[in-house]
């Protein structure tokens, strides 16, 4: 089995993703490392890690923070990060097509009837007459790398409205938030976690929702290295028992809303710790509350969508268009649905 160091995954990578942006937390005997970003949509890491789940599985957690999904995928396949959680980039079915990383789950995923991610516009290029997704055309878009699932929304978008975009790689989320804030670019697309408080601050406009382009969008997935998921399987399938169970307490807390009030307070307050750990409680509730979207039960993964975003990537020319889905995911772990 083929291990890639950081540098030479970098370099496998024709230096797309020469600075990872990982920051990696203080920790003492850790035996599996969790990359993770600092959204809701990673609500199931830390419920799992702060109520023992990971624990009772066998293993001892901790957390790996980063500001994008590439390097996430570059930290996977060096073997600095072990579990990860996030979008389908180009980076990780690239380092899929070497052998080094695969897809083993389902995260985050767009369902009708609860609120997914915005398309977002600056509030200069609202004024300026971008009020809809129909008035993109010549417009910038925001990602943070060519390839990354922001580019792959975007096109989406853009190819359903009959549009071209400009697309500006800006390298991490925080900076295509002052970005768009500033008017430096018209547009994006992000988890409701993010879009709604920047909205409600008067900070963009929401002139659309990702849902009605690309509706049932497998967001996020559940990846490894090759070699955890060939031989490591009792670690990986404890890691993934134990995923689940955390999103499960997710999805009745803040999705369906069948846990008692006390349990979704618990479940806030447990989130805000890692989400917002510089904000009062109060001041994270609405943003978490408001970004619940739906983690699949089980980790199952949409085969479907994952299916059409290899098939945009091949057609973009950022993967190799030999790439084929088995390359990617291992479908032994977890329950895949057309």
């Amino acid at each position: 089995m083929k291990t890639l160091t950081r540098r030479a995954t970098l370099a496998a990578l024709g230096g797309a993703l020469a600075t990872p942006y990982l920051v990696r937390s203080a920790r003492a005997g850790t035996a599996v490392n969790l990359g993770a970003l600092r959204f809701v949509s990673h609500a199931p890491s830390y419920i799992a890690y702060e109520r023992g789940y990971f624990k009772e599985a066998g293993l001892d957690v901790s957390f790996d923070f980063f500001e994008a999904a590439q390097p996430m995928a570059v930290a996977i396949a060096s073997g600095d990060t072990d579990y990860a959680m996030t979008a389908i980039s180009g980076g990780l079915i690239s380092l899929a097509d070497k052998g080094v990383a695969k897809v083993i789950g389902g995260a985050l995923s767009e369902e009708k009837g609860i609120s997914g991610q915005k398309i977002l516009a600056s509030n200069a290029a609202y004024e300026a007459g971008l009020q809809s997704p129909a008035d993109l055309d010549g417009k910038t878009f925001g990602m943070t790398q060519a390839g990354s699932s922001f580019h792959y929304m975007g096109s989406r978008i853009a190819a359903a409205e009959n549009a071209k975009l400009k697309f500006k790689p800006l390298q991490k989320t925080g900076a295509v938030i002052g970005a768009i804030k500033s008017g430096q670019i018209d547009a994006w697309s992000i988890v409701p976690h993010i879009a709604k408080p920047l909205a409600d601050a008067g900070a963009v406009k929401i002139i659309g929702e990702v849902a009605d382009y690309i509706p049932d969008y497998q967001v996020t997935t559940v990846f490894t290295s090759a070699q955890n998921a060939a031989n490591e399987t009792e670690q990986t399938r404890a890691f993934l028992a134990a995923l689940a169970r955390g999103a499960d307490d997710f999805n009745a807390a803040l999705v369906d809303k069948t846990a008692e009030q006390d349990e979704q307070d618990a479940i806030i307050a447990l989130l805000a710790a890692h989400i917002y750990p510089d904000r009062a409680l109060e001041d994270a509730r609405g943003p978490i509350v408001n970004g619940a979207m739906r983690i699949n039960p089980g980790l199952s993964l949409n085969r479907t969508s994952v299916k059409d975003q290899l098939d945009w990537f091949k057609s973009e020319g950022l993967v190799k268009s030999s790439v084929e889905y088995e390359t990617l995911v291992d479908e032994s772990y977890v329950e895949a649905r057309a």
